[in-house]
């Protein structure tokens, strides 16, 4: 062990490091099958899984972090201006770092036999940050970490999205040999992060609960409430029994024109009301005391004697009919008499009637603004990404970056928009995850974006990748790893954040959710027990797919590459200003996408060249006057002759993308 170590610095992992260093003294002569993946190990080196003791693995990785210089962590402006500058990673806690361990075949819930986690755990985070830097990345964004909820989960563990108590972590986050508590490790993965140069972004939802979420009991007037008598609709049901059954209000074909004609004008005065029978599902809120968990549910009690229940949430659009959300129900924002129920006017396009301020419930409003200063003040966090920040009020949200901004003036929010960043420019967002990751594997689809990102830029950098926790995976889409390496040379060039969604450089197949972009078939194909937002699943480690053909010899070495060669050019490809972003298809052959990057003084830096087919190789003949004789893929390292007539002459493999500084 370490003589010594940077308490000062490092207190959490100090603590950690010391908790390794009493165990490894106690039982470090004890044989344990434990193994871990050969790229947590050297990420140069082979995936072959390697046997370790745990206690000494741990106690190396962390000595490994301490023992290095503390780096800078990526800056900008105040109010969170970093964000332009960061390469994120996004890292699903409980399935980014879940491991068979033990080999017994069996990913083990919550403990292995001898005692530690195979789903992930923080201590087992700290030691994939070595890994991420050696990725180049400068930036953790993690799912939620929250304590999830059991009314109606999902899978085997439920869904991280369930959040049962914004304030508490998840203790299945944490490993039970060290004793030390969840909030002693995440502490600790922060501390490691930011040591290397890593900020550290927590995503959280603020306008759902999980329906056996802490603060039902504690203030039951936080959330609505409906007779126990009131059946949930279920597939299968007739036309009549569905309108008697609890479910997303149903609205005809002529009321959702009329409500989708008065958002489009913004006028949210008298906004069409759901039907008098939906609206008395609804009752008042039972007291607290009258409020009483049973079987993992909470029920309460009325003054004339009803059994009320918390009611399940659903789509917050209008005449969305996507399965409802079984886990979770809706806060209660606004209390008013005429409007005590769930629908998409007191939900998302609040009503003019509703959303004023007498009709707040401000405690509630207190308690959610106090949420962010509590991760930075007990973490040092260094941004939040909000899931549903649409269906915030906006004053709300005023409030939550002002208190987050008055304990770190550089504190960053990232925006679930998918729409016109406009609104978040407007309300203190610095990073939007907009529709492109959902747009790039259709070959016409990803022509049209990156035609309008040339016409009329971005206000704010968007997610840049090929696929996130609720779409297909990028090597699982048609093409597969050539798609795959050529989604991530494209998203590495763009004015944006480049963002490696976890397993992506892995290759991995599997998704997380389906929760856009899958058929019926495909959705019936992925149920709740397969996907690894709601049971245990783990990541490819052990055999990472291999690249395309023109690419390296696996896919985490290919996103090191294509973000090495990015941070050379980072100056000219972080830039907003849409005068410096030029898109276009290659005039001899339009399957073949180029992307121009240039200097405020229209200098030409970055030409990359794309091949759109994942199936065949393409030939490009391009005339370009006035760069040199000899480019040099910045990718590949080969160098590429022009002709006497200054054109150039290749075949692009499947997928194949080169990058030249001019």
């Amino acid at each position: 062990m370490m003589s010594t170590f940077p308490d000062a610095a490092l207190p959490a992992l100090a603590q950690v490091y010391a908790r390794l260093g009493e165990l490894w003294s106690e039982h470090g002569d004890q044989a344990i099958a434990y193994a871990v993946p050969g790229l947590w190990i050297d990420p140069a080196g082979p995936a072959t899984p390697r046997q370790v003791n745990p206690l000494r693995f741990f106690l190396d990785t962390i000595e490994t972090i301490a023992q290095q210089p503390a780096q800078p962590l990526v800056d900008g402006p105040n109010g969170g201006g970093w964000s332009k500058h960061a390469v994120a990673y996004n890292l699903f806690a409980r399935a980014g770092v879940a491991f068979d361990h033990d080999g017994d075949g069996a990913l083990a819930a919550p403990l292995n036999s001898q005692g530690w986690r195979e789903t992930g755990s923080f201590l087992k985070c700290i030691s994939l940050l070595p890994y991420l830097r050696w990725l180049g990345i400068n930036t953790v964004y993690l799912l939620p970490v929250t304590s999830v909820g059991q009314d109606g989960h999902k899978g085997n563990l439920g869904s991280p999205y369930a959040i049962r108590n914004p304030y508490r972590l998840d203790d299945n986050l944490s490993e039970p040999r060290l004793n030390l508590g969840v909030e002693t490790e995440f502490k600790a993965f922060v501390e490691a992060a930011h040591h290397l140069g890593m900020r550290v972004v927590l995503e959280f939802v603020f306008r759902t609960a999980a329906r056996d979420a802490d603060w039902v009991q504690e203030h039951p007037e936080w959330f609505y409430w409906i007779d126990n008598r009131t059946p949930d609709r279920r597939p299968g049901m007739s036309a009549r029994e569905a309108t008697l059954a609890y479910g997303a209000p149903m609205f005809s074909a002529e009321e959702l024109a009329r409500i989708f004609a008065q958002a489009e004008a913004d006028r949210f005065d008298n906004l069409l009301p759901p039907p008098a029978h939906y609206r008395a599902f609804f009752t008042p809120p039972p007291t607290p005391e009258q409020v009483a968990l049973m079987d993992g549910r909470w029920f309460g009690r009325l003054a004339d004697g009803r059994i009320v229940r918390v009611p399940s949430a659903f789509s917050d659009w209008p005449g969305d009919m996507q399965p409802p959300w079984t886990d979770v129900t809706y806060l209660r924002l606004y209390d008013h008499p005429d409007f005590n129920y769930i629908a998409y006017n007191t939900l998302r396009l609040y009503d003019s009637r509703l959303a004023r301020p007498a009709y707040a419930v401000q405690p509630l409003w207190q308690r959610i603004i106090g949420i962010i200063p509590h991760y930075e003040r007990t973490f040092d966090i260094d941004g939040v990404m909000i899931d549903m920040g649409h269906a915030l009020p906006s004053a709300l949200k005023a409030e939550m970056v002002a208190a987050a901004r008055a304990l770190k003036p550089d504190f960053a929010f990232w925006d679930e928009n998918f729409g016109s960043p406009a609104n978040s420019v407007r309300e203190g967002y610095n990073a939007t995850l907009g529709s492109f990751p959902t747009s790039l594997h259709d070959q016409f689809s990803a022509a049209q974006f990156l035609a309008r990102l040339a016409e009329k830029g971005t206000p704010l950098p968007f997610f840049a990748t090929p696929e996130t926790h609720d779409t297909a995976r990028a090597a699982n889409r048609p093409g597969g790893m050539a798609y795959a390496c050529f989604a991530w040379a494209i998203c590495a060039a763009l004015p944006a954040m480049p963002v490696v969604h976890g397993g992506f450089e892995l290759g991995a197949t599997e998704p997380l959710n389906t929760g856009i972009g899958f058929s019926p078939q495909e959705q019936a194909r992925y149920p709740a027990s397969t996907l690894a937002l709601f049971s245990a699943a783990a990541y490819p480690w052990e055999r990472p797919m291999h690249a395309a053909p023109a690419g390296p010899a696996n896919p985490a070495a290919w996103v090191r590459q294509v973000l090495a060669a990015r941070a050379r050019l980072a100056s000219v490809i972080t830039d907003l200003d849409p005068a410096t972003f030029a898109f276009g298809q290659a005039p001899d052959n339009p399957v073949i996408f180029a992307i121009l990057r240039l200097t405020r003084g229209h200098e030409p830096r970055l030409l990359v060249l794309a091949n759109s087919d994942y199936f065949n190789p393409q030939a490009l003949d391009l005339a370009l006057p006035g760069v040199p004789n000899v480019l040099v893929d910045q990718l590949g390292a080969q160098a590429h002759l022009l002709d006497a007539d200054q054109h150039l002459r290749l075949v692009l493999q499947p997928g194949q993308a080169v990058w030249f500084e001019l």
